[in-house]
């Protein structure tokens, strides 16, 4: 398999890095080899690399910057897919590509399901949503995994923004009336492995854990397993106001996924603490490394 990977330094593309490389030859591109931006650059890079296998983690994430900076979101969760896509149906490779909770309207308190009516609140979910249309429409063979609330024990997130507050603040208010799964990139990346393994059928499908929280649970979680006494106040979305507007329900149904892989996805509080207990190495490894540097200086 010759595998193009884009979006190597986000948090899901690292860890896309590092569990995909046993499918095959993996060519990931940093920004300064291949500017996303650039249409004709990314179609000259297909061309010269002819990759039978796209995995897409290359987006705009910056939910409220969005609203501003429009033509920049359009460019890399629209203009990019349906470039991929284009390109996928016509070279017969595959395309994964993974998208967001935000494509939906964000009420009610059932779980969405892949079928369920789309109405994004923001031009983040509206560029997002126009990103799916277009893989779907183009013929091309493709996966797409929607996911909700992306941290990782790397980068910028919700984790570890709780955890750096947590040093100096003994409480914070937090918003509680909207409903999700926090993901772990680590997650994605094995569900995508295994799928592209298993030749996983093409279409659309959630992939999160199960169970549901606020982010006011999560960080309360957060806290309690990193033995934080900082206190986590419930608050509604309308004390926290911001550019783009949220979804208040993220809950998102993966059953379909767990019927199509026969597996048992794991629960959100299960997987936060893995992603804590891999920090906490992160930041040993660095300590020790760090410790070992001095005492190696002449």
């Amino acid at each position: 398999m010759n595998l193009l990977l884009l979006g190597k330094t986000g948090q899901v593309g690292f860890e896309l890095h590092r569990t995909l490389s046993p499918l095959g030859k993996i060519t990931a591109p940093g920004r300064e080899e291949l500017d996303l931006m650039d249409e004709k650059a990314v179609t000259d890079f297909l061309v010269a690399t002819n990759p039978s296998m796209i995995v897409n983690a290359a987006a705009w994430t910056a939910v409220d910057a969005a609203e501003q900076q429009q033509a920049e979101a359009e460019r890399l969760n629209t203009g990019l897919p349906e470039q991929l896509a284009h390109y996928a149906a016509t070279s017969n490779a595959r395309l994964v590509h993974y998208s967001s909770d935000y494509v939906y309207p964000g009420d009610g308190e059932k779980p969405w399901q892949e079928n369920s009516p789309t109405g994004p609140l923001s031009h983040y979910g509206k560029t997002k949503l126009e990103g799916d249309e277009a893989i779907k429409q183009s013929g091309a063979n493709y996966l797409i995994f929607r996911t909700s609330w992306v941290y990782s024990a790397r980068g910028n997130n919700f984790m570890k923004t709780m955890l750096r507050l947590a040093e100096s603040k003994p409480e914070l208010n937090i918003v509680a009336d909207q409903i999700g799964a926090p993901t772990p990139a680590r997650l994605i990346a094995q569900v995508t492995a295994l799928a592209i393994h298993s030749k996983l059928e093409t279409g659309l499908y959630h992939l999160a854990p199960t169970g549901e929280t606020s982010w006011q649970g999560f960080a309360r979680e957060i806290f309690g397993l990193a033995g934080k006494s900082t206190k986590a106040n419930p608050i509604p979305t309308s004390d926290y106001p911001t550019p783009a507007k949220r979804p208040l329900n993220s809950r998102m149904d993966v059953t379909k996924l767990q019927g199509a892989l026969n597996i048992q996805l794991p629960d959100w509080q299960s997987q936060l603490e893995l992603t804590l207990n891999e920090l906490n190495q992160q930041i040993f490894q660095d300590a020790f490394d760090t410790s070992t540097m001095r005492i190696s200086r002449p």
